[in-house]
């Protein structure tokens, strides 16, 4: 019975050395919008009573797990008074090889975004970058996640819903990394 007790404890200890400790860190960064900072125009929708500029913001990642064999994108606005939050974009199926994304990568018809890259329909109802125009009062929170996924592809439909497409990324992460900005008018 002792000699199990020991063993089990040094076999936790083992596990312990070789688990989450010793793994790399995902980091996200972005020379557009610092983390907890008030989000540029050039960043900020235009329309709905907007005028920003609606670009989407340049973005940097690092310390991807192994295995990863593709990346998404999402920015999510949790604040917005719908009930369940609003999608302001979705990029997904970026090759394993990226390490960001370009300013105005979320825009389709720049072909700023890498090659192979699917921009997921957002709440505005269409493909690509829609920026911050949350209604009058506090500033909302605009969380960017950049995740590091298992799959080389997400198998969903090509006008899938942004609430499908975050239920596949979620099924197949290995990683993720966040940062938020914050905007208000």
């Amino acid at each position: 019975m002792r000699r199990t007790a020991i063993a089990a404890v040094l076999g936790a200890g083992v596990m312990a050395a070789s688990g989450p400790a010793s793994a790399q860190e995902m980091r996200l960064s972005s020379p557009d919008i610092a983390p907890g900072g008030t989000i540029k125009p050039a960043q900020v929708y235009k329309g709905f009573g907007c005028s920003g500029g609606n670009v989407s913001p340049a973005l940097a990642w690092s310390g991807a797990p192994a295995g990863t064999r593709s990346f998404a994108v999402t920015m999510y606005d949790p604040d917005a008074p719908t009930g369940s939050g609003w999608w302001h974009w979705v990029i997904y199926d970026i090759p394993p090889t990226a390490t960001g994304l370009a300013e105005g990568a979320g825009n389709p018809r720049s072909r700023a975004a890498p090659r192979g890259a699917v921009e997921g329909r957002t709440d505005f109802g269409t493909a690509g970058y829609g920026g911050p125009c949350p209604p009058p009062g506090p500033a909302h929170h605009y969380i960017i996640t950049v995740y590091a996924l298992n799959v080389p592809r997400l198998e969903v439909p090509r006008n899938a819903s942004a609430a499908l497409i975050g239920f596949n990324i979620h099924a197949h992460t290995l990683g993720k990394a966040s940062l938020t900005g914050l905007y208000g008018r």
